[in-house]
């Protein structure tokens, strides 16, 4: 026998607070992830500031080593730009660069790696299919305790 009076909710509710949750749990994840690393890693960095830029402004953190190799790409890279972070994890981030990515740009994004300095840009990057997207990025160096830059973080999202 059904109690008419349970509160009633559309199906489709339970899809939408099922797939949130997943998303919830999956940039916790992510989120832990990173602090290991940054705790591995001996970073002296605000960590509060990733939750900020990933988990609360849903932008996509992509970390290289000095020598710019990928070493960690958050796994919503894959709604920007059709990647997974697995296959990147090595690459060089000029893997989304291409044509019609802008020279001058690149160049000031260089200068500003190779002086260990932030940049704050938004360039043309390509999909894994090669569409367009334009790709707003904050990056900045990353020091450990003792003064040395052992990564280089950015944080991306995709503009109008």
């Amino acid at each position: 026998m059904i109690d008419k009076n349970l509160p009633r909710f559309p199906l489709i509710s339970a899809d939408f607070y099922t797939t949130r949750y997943q998303g919830l749990n999956e940039e916790l994840k992510e989120s832990t992830k990173l602090k290991s690393l940054a705790k591995s890693l001996d970073w002296d960095f605000d960590l509060e500031r990733i939750e900020e830029e990933f988990l609360n402004q849903n932008k996509v953190i992509l970390v290289t080593n000095p020598q710019l190799h990928i070493v960690h790409a958050t796994s919503n890279i894959f709604q920007m730009n059709g990647y997974k972070a697995s296959e990147i994890i090595g690459q060089s981030p000029k893997i989304f660069q291409g044509e019609k990515t802008s020279k001058s740009i690149r160049s000031r994004i260089a200068k500003a790696i190779k002086s260990n300095k932030g940049f704050d840009e938004t360039l043309i990057n390509y999909k894994k299919d090669q569409s367009l997207y334009k790709c707003w990025i904050t990056g900045f160096p990353v020091k450990n305790k003792k003064g040395e830059v052992v990564n280089f973080i950015a944080f991306e999202k995709a503009v109008a």
